[in-house]
């Protein structure tokens, strides 16, 4: 089974064409659209209601804005707990930004054994359309530092959330980080990179698939506040490096145990089993 999540603010603009698309694509695909809306003061709620008869669709609800990282993980939460083992997740832009033709190519690269298959832009085949130059040069510099820092094997793109992972590995993660699977929550879109750094520490596959980002169908504002979401990469890049309990340094072991017994890798390293739980554990923004 695919599920797909979708975080949504103020997308009035843009979320119909987008679900017109997806329930196009699935077409006769046995999935589930799971839809967070974070506290949306535009017509989005009102959209959703109306799609429900047309889509397999649940909609969770923030009564106030929450920020993207809270959204994705109560939608990650959210899945983990009524899906199987073996179903895909894919999360999805709810701008139109994602094109979901894209979906079945990443859950192809899934079923040869990845963990995680990223969209990327800077792949061959892939780009992105509607993007100025001076965003293009910023996005290009971003991911630069983001390989540089935290080196994700099979990864170019670090900061498109367009991905499909398996269900198990966010089980799993849940399972070992609790609460800490992410811990930017308050950084806006530092989220998106944190997830699949905290997988990295697991020991995940990582894959990635071309695509076109459609900055050119995004008819709403942008939402990202760029010095808030660099502040924290930059925050990030600490706890992951911290030689006094980073990440690194207390998950030390954990990607080679998972990758040859998962279920004893979450019995050990899960956050209530630690014997010394970290400075870098304790922090959430």
């Amino acid at each position: 089974m695919i599920w797909i999540l979708l975080p949504a603010y103020n997308e009035e603009t843009d979320l119909p064409d987008l679900l017109v698309k997806i329930k196009e694509v699935l077409g006769d695909n046995e999935y589930r659209l799971v839809v967070v809306n974070d506290g949306s003061t535009d017509s989005t709620a009102e959209i959703l209601e109306q799609s429900k008869n047309d889509l397999n669709l649940v909609v969770l609800e923030h009564p106030i804005n929450r920020g993207l990282g809270e959204t994705e993980r109560d939608g990650f939460e959210y899945i983990a707990w009524h899906a199987e083992r073996d179903d895909y997740l894919v999360r999805v832009e709810g701008d139109d930004t994602h094109e979901p033709k894209y979906m079945f190519s990443m859950i192809e690269k899934l079923n040869q054994g990845f963990d995680v298959v990223n969209t990327s832009r800077f792949q061959p085949g892939g780009g992105q359309l509607g993007v100025n130059n001076y965003r293009a040069f910023i996005s290009r510099m971003a991911n630069l530092f983001m390989r540089m820092v935290f080196a994700v094997k099979g990864v170019r793109d670090y900061s498109c959330g367009f991905r499909a992972y398996r269900v198990a590995v966010i089980q799993d993660a849940l399972e070992i980080y609790g609460n800490n699977l992410i811990q930017m929550r308050g950084l806006g879109f530092t989220s998106t990179l944190e997830i699949i750094v905290k997988l990295k520490v697991m020991g995940c596959r990582f894959a990635e698939v071309p695509f076109v980002l459609r900055y050119d169908q995004k008819k709403g504002g942008s939402k990202m506040i760029g010095s808030v979401t660099m502040l924290g990469y930059l925050t990030m890049g600490m706890l992951y490096w911290w030689p006094f309990g980073g990440w690194r340094s207390q998950y030390r072991g954990l990607w080679k145990l998972y990758r040859e017994d998962p279920m004893a890798a979450v019995e050990r390293y899960r956050l209530d089993s630690l014997k010394n739980r970290s400075t870098a554990s304790r922090i959430n923004l």
